[in-house]
Formats: structure tokens, C-alpha cells, sequence
């Protein structure tokens, strides 16, 4: 309100020709009336048709000259709505501005919704609302004295519903706007949903998360569909005020019209009156209200989101380099900076549904950076489950998990994407060059990186058969193998530190397996393994046994002794190798 009367306060020379304008309206919906009023009771009804059709001369003069009425008015109405969007573009304009610039560089996805569609949606509700409200007042204005001035008793009849109606269109506003606000929130969260689903449609497919998004999608449709439903039903709730205040007079002086006749009401006032209730006072009052509370409402939560607080500017380089969160520089650490964990979760639980059991229960897990873990148990037991959580990719339904020392739901999309790298056993090799398969997690990597993971995973010969790096893939064509060793690559390649896989060597043979875990296991960072074979636990640091009931962690000597569960596992993969 504060900003509103401070931008009305500087166009007072535009509010006073505006208001001029509008009392010309209110003389002509008073004239209206009134003429035609005096058409009956000094002309028709007396016999005088002459005197009848001059005053309808007058009416209809006064129709004519509505014309440059509301060009007067419609002439001024530009000087209000122009600033007003040149404001909301400018202000929209600096919010992305330091929205990109402050806070790590986060981009607002809203921008262009507000730079366009906000901004006009506020223009346009603005001038509707001027309009509709300016109409109001001076022809309701107009119409009462109308009414007054052909009998005081019409007002006894028609001030009470127009004040009831009035009264309850105004006490559902708030509401209404709340509504509107709930909307469009939930609009711009189903925009939001559409462009991550897009932008990481690649990666949901890799990594199995169709289900989680999916949901995620749906339950953004669902709020969106449940806002418009609230707002439908305060639509209602406007029909009814409309109703209340505009028709409901119409009646009330056709069933009051004997008792009106009796209290020497004349037959051309009550013409009159009912000229004034239908073809000013009702039209109005719809206009007012259709407005108020669709536009009118639209424009408060609007301006509100328009007008808010802007970001913070963005920090200079000696205050982020100064600031106890920045990240140390990877290939070391501050000595002034405690080095946390890679991955940590703490009382973790998850399961695949509402009532279903628990596959994670309590768990707590601390992976330190560089270590190089096996995650092992029965099928179905949640090794992968595991993955998911630690990836960021299924939010538990208890407990913590932290990347690097913070919260995994703190993380912007591309700062997680940046962190960590999941690869699961069905391999994703997508339509393209080897190389660009590659370099999909990071396509900056120059052509000597690219070669350097080809001689750490061993891969020459699956670039001689498809033709060489350059050459592009028939996905089919591949085997599962293949695909695999290539999402190895990919991984090996990514920046991320932490890398995790879901049992993503499973179709190679044992040889390549070694290979590529020891080349994963060279890079800087931490790796997390889904073991298949005895010999990828071996190779681990430590392991971690999940029972369903409760995990083990240790080395693999320790956890022959103390697990019984580790013990059976060792004895089928011996079984199998043998």
C-alpha cells in the first residue's frame, strides 16, 4: 500500500483529470434516468407525446455524448499503466540480474515469466481494475441520487441487498487472493517441473528414476488442479455476490411496487428506478466485481511477488574467498579447514512406499574422502536403494545425508550433478560419437582426457570395433558389456568426486572389472561400489553388509568373523567362481 500511494501520489495531475472525466459519467447515468422518468409522468402518461419525446431526445442526447466521455477517460488511463510496467520490467530486470550474480550464481527460472506474462497480466489487470472501479463509484454516485431525487423511498429498497452483496464480495477478497497466490505458485512449480524433466530426461532414464519423478511431476499437477479448484469455488462465491447486490434489487422493486404506488410513487419513477438498478447500477457492479476479484486479484498477488524484496548484491571476490563455506580447491585442502566426509548418512530410512518395510532402517554410514567402499547383500535387500539416497536421488523418510559436509537437499541440481556421479547396472549409450558418450558428464574435456580414460580402462578395443572415437554408435549394436565399460568411461571422465555404482560392471568380464575399478579407485575422490563379485569386495577398503535388520561395516577379515550373513555371501561366490 505504501508503494501505491506513493506512485498515485506522484500522478495527482493524471488522478484529477481522470476524476473530472468520471463526474461527466456520473451526470450522464443520473440524466438517464431521470429522463426517462419524466418521459412517462410529464409526457406519455399525461397525454403530451411531444413533451414525452423531448425528454427521450434528452436521454438519448445524453447516450451520444457518453462517446467522448470515455475517450477522455480511456486518453488518461496510459499515464497510469505505462509507468507502472516500465517499473514492474525494470525491477523484474535487476531481480535476475542478482539473482544470477548473488548467492553462487543461481539462475531464477521465473524471470522470463515475469519479464513477460507477469508484467503484462499486471498492466493489464491494472487498467481493468482503474476502469471498473472509477466506473463504479461515479455511477453508483450518479444512480443514487437518481433514486433519490424521484423518491427517498427507493432507497429502502434498494441499499439493503447492494450493501449485503458488497459486504460479501469484500469479506471473500482476501481469500480470493490467497487462492490466486496458491495458483500461481503452483503453476510456475508445474513450469519448473516440465524444464528439469526435460533438461535431465537423459539422466532420469540412466539412473532409474522415472518412478521418483514421476511422482514428483504428478504431485505438482495435483496442487496445480487443487488451486484452480479453490479458485472455482470463490468464483462461485462471487456469482452469488453479484447476484445479491445487482438482481436481487430488481426484485425487491417489482415485489415492492404496490406498497411503492401506495406511498405515491409515480409510474415513471419507478421506470426510472428500474433504469438506473439495471442499466447502470447492475452492469457496473458486474464489471466491479468480475474484475476485482479475477484481475484485481491477479494484481495484488502480482505486484506482491513483483515488489518483493530483491537479492542481496553479489559478494565481493575478497568476501567469498573469506567466507567459512567456500570449498577448498580440489587436489588439496586448507590446513585451517577440517576435512569432512565424502558421504555421511545418519539414522537413514527409506522404503519403497507408505506402510511398506523398511529396506533402510537407522542406518549410519561415513564414507571419508578418497576411501573406496563394497556395498553387499542378498537381491532386493536396498543396495541400490542406498545408492539412490546417497545420490540425491530419493529423499529418505528419516535421517540425514550429507555430500562433502552439507545436506544433500541444500544442493542446486548442477551443484549435485557437479559432486557425485551414479552409474547403474543398465548403462545408458545414447545415439552419438564414443567420444561425445564420453564426454556426456563433461563436455569440456579435451581430446587428450578423452584418450587418457581410453588407456586407463583399457578400452582400445571397443574403439577399434565401432570405427574409432569419432565415429557414431548404433546403441543396439552394443553389447551390455560395451555399454557398461562406456558409462565406466563416462564416470572415470566426470569431475565429480564421488562416484558410485550400482552394480554397473555386472556384464563385463572379471579382468575388465579390475581394470576399471582400479582406474576409478586412482582418480581423486571417493568410490562406492555395488559389489558382484567377491573380488570387487576385495579390492575395497572396507564393506559394508546389508541384512534388513541391521548393516556391518569392516574389512573383509573382520567381517568374516563377525558376520554370518558376509560369511554365506563369500561362500556362494566361491561356490560360483569354482
Amino acid at each position: 500500500m505504501a508503494s501505491a500511494r506513493g506512485f498515485l501520489g506522484r500522478r495527482k495531475r493524471v488522478l484529477v483529470k481522470l476524476a473530472a472525466w468520471s463526474a461527466a459519467e456520473s451526470a450522464q447515468t443520473f440524466l438517464g434516468g431521470y429522463c426517462v422518468a419524466r418521459s412517462l409522468d410529464d409526457g406519455f402518461l399525461r397525454g403530451a407525446t411531444a413533451t414525452g419525446l423531448l425528454w427521450l431526445a434528452g436521454a438519448a442526447a445524453v447516450i451520444v455524448l457518453g462517446a467522448p466521455i470515455v475517450r477522455g477517460v480511456f486518453a488518461q488511463l496510459p499515464h497510469l499503466t505505462e509507468p507502472l510496467r516500465d517499473h514492474l520490467v525494470r525491477r523484474s530486470v535487476v531481480r535476475a540480474l542478482r539473482a544470477a550474480t548473488a548467492g553462487g550464481g543461481s539462475v531464477d527460472t521465473t524471470a522470463v515469466s515475469r519479464l513477460t506474462s507477469q508484467t503484462e497480466i499486471a498492466r493489464d489487470s491494472f487498467a481493468g481494475l482503474v476502469l471498473a472501479a472509477r466506473s463504479f463509484v461515479f455511477v453508483a454516485a450518479g444512480a443514487l441520487v437518481g433514486l433519490l431525487s424521484l423518491a427517498p423511498q427507493f432507497l429502502l429498497v434498494v441499499l439493503p441487498p447492494l450493501a449485503l452483496g458488497l459486504t460479501l464480495f469484500v469479506a471473500s477478497l482476501r481469500p480470493m487472493a490467497r487462492a490466486q497466490h496458491r495458483y500461481l505458485d503452483a503453476d510456475e512449480a508445474v513450469g519448473r517441473r516440465a524444464e528439469i524433466t526435460r533438461a535431465a530426461l537423459r539422466d532420469i532414464v540412466a539412473c532409474g528414476a522415472q518412478e521418483p519423478t514421476a511422482a514428483l511431476n504428478r504431485r505438482a499437477v495435483e496442487e496445480a488442479a487443487a488451486a484452480q479448484r479453490a479458485m472455482a469455488r470463490w468464483a462461485a462465491v462471487r456469482t452469488l455476490s453479484v447476484a445479491t447486490a445487482g438482481q436481487l434489487p430488481v426484485f425487491l422493486l417489482l415485489a415492492a411496487t404496490p406498497w411503492l404506488l401506495r406511498q405515491g410513487v409515480t409510474a415513471g419513477a419507478l421506470v426510472g428506478a428500474l433504469t438506473y438498478v439495471l442499466q447502470a447500477l447492475l452492469p457496473a457492479l458486474h464489471t466491479l466485481m468480475t474484475v476485482l476479484g479475477a484481475a484485481g486479484a491477479r494484481l495484488f498477488v502480482i505486484l506482491d511477488r513483483l515488489t518483493g524484496p530483491l537479492p542481496g548484491p553479489p559478494p565481493s571476490p575478497a568476501a567469498a574467498l573469506a567466507s567459512p563455506s567456500a570449498a577448498p580447491r580440489a587436489g588439496g585442502h586448507s590446513p585451517a579447514v577440517r576435512v569432512t566426509a565424502a558421504l555421511e548418512l545418519r539414522r537413514v530410512r527409506a522404503a519403497y512406499g507408505p506402510g511398506a518395510r523398511a529396506v533402510l532402517d537407522a542406518l549410519d554410514l561415513t564414507v571419508e574422502d578418497g576411501e573406496h567402499i563394497a556395498v553387499v547383500g542378498p537381491s532386493g535387500i536396498g543396495k541400490s536403494t542406498l545408492l539412490q539416497v546417497a545420490a540425491g536421488l530419493l529423499p529418505p523418510d528419516q535421517g540425514d545425508v550429507c555430500l562433502s559436509g552439507r545436506p544433500v537437499d541444500r544442493f542446486r541440481p548442477s551443484e549435485l550433478a557437479a559432486l557425485r556421479t551414479l552409474i547403474p547396472q543398465e548403462a545408458y549409450v545414447f545415439t552419438g560419437t564414443l567420444r561425445d558418450n564420453l564426454r556426456y558428464l563433461r563436455p569440456d574435456a579435451d581430446r587428450s582426457d578423452v584418450d587418457d580414460v581410453v588407456r586407463a580402462l583399457a578400452m582400445e578395443p571397443l574403439v577399434e570395433r565401432v570405427g574409432g572415437l569419432d565415429r557414431p554408435l548404433r546403441p543396439e549394436a552394443l553389447s551390455l558389456g560395451e555399454r557398461q565399460l562406456i558409462a565406466l568411461g563416462r564416470a572415470h571422465l566426470s569431475p565429480a568426486p564421488l562416484v558410485l555404482l550400482d552394480e554397473a560392471t555386472c556384464h563385463v568380464d572379471p579382468v575388465a572389472e579390475a581394470v576399471a575399478e582400479r582406474a576409478l579407485r586412482a582418480r581423486p575422490g571417493t568410490l562406492v561400489v555395488v559389489a558382484h563379485r567377491l573380488s570387487s569386495a576385495l579390492r575395497a577398503d572396507r564393506i559394508l553388509v546389508l541384512d534388513g535388520t541391521r548393516a556391518q561395516y569392516g574389512t573383509h577379515e573382520d567381517l568374516l568373523v563377525r558376520s554370518a550373513l558376509y560369511r554365506d555371501l563369500v561362500g556362494h561366490w566361491n561356490d560360483v567362481q569354482r
